[in-house]
């Protein structure tokens, strides 16, 4: 299995829009359910910092990731640019691979 980790620092005015989106079950889980390869996504946020999120995007391999971000490019694009008033920040923290 592999994982896509991504942080956020969302607008606090952002807050429920934000998670409606990047929830399990928000727009971007809808997007990568178009593609088998795809496993699920968990939302985490920070206790001590609530406008700080984590999301944890999980794939069968980075080559289904891949594949998926060349397939559903155009569309990928178009829902990221729905997004960009969300966030104060964002930074991909890692593409990795379980160990089996």
């Amino acid at each position: 299995m592999s994982v896509i980790i991504w942080e956020y620092q969302v607008k606090a005015e952002q807050l429920v829009a934000f998670e409606e989106i990047y929830a399990s079950n928000g727009a971007w889980a809808e997007l990568f359910r178009q593609e088998t390869g795809y496993l699920g996504t968990e939302l985490l946020r920070d206790p001590n910092q609530p406008q700080r999120y984590i999301t944890i995007d999980r794939w069968i391999s980075l080559e289904d990731y891949e594949s998926f971000r060349l397939k559903w490019k155009s569309e990928y694009a178009r829902l990221d640019a729905q997004c960009e008033g969300l966030m104060e920040k964002e930074a991909l923290i890692g593409k990795c691979e379980s160990i089996p």
